[in-house]
């Protein structure tokens, strides 16, 4: 199963790497959807990552990583902090510039 949830942003905002997981510590980014090749019952998952405020647009960053593996992460997402594992992470797709019409 593959499920693609994702903002009108050209292609090279969707490359390979771009997962938040791979974002360098306290540097802004984007969210531009969410991206899942998984098994049926990771829909859960990423339903969660919708609920918890992983939507196109939002503002993220990694504030921290776990010592020594960097699993799990804490990352702000909006005005929330949340701690989501590296196999979470790398379902959310990000680009580094701001959406049009974003406040930054």
């Amino acid at each position: 199963m593959e499920a693609v949830i994702a903002m009108d942003a050209p292609a090279s905002a969707q490359a390979p790497g771009s997962g938040l997981a791979d974002l360098p510590l306290r540097t802004d980014a984007w969210v531009q959807g969410l991206h899942m090749e998984a098994a049926a019952h990771d829909g859960d998952l990423l339903l969660r990552l919708l609920e918890i405020g992983f939507l196109p647009g939002e503002r993220v960053r990694v504030v921290a990583r776990s010592f020594p593996g960097g699993d799990p992460l804490a990352v702000r997402v909006g005005r929330s902090t949340f701690a989501l594992r590296r196999r979470e992470a790398a379902l959310v797709r990000i680009g580094t510039t701001p959406p049009q019409g974003a406040l930054t």
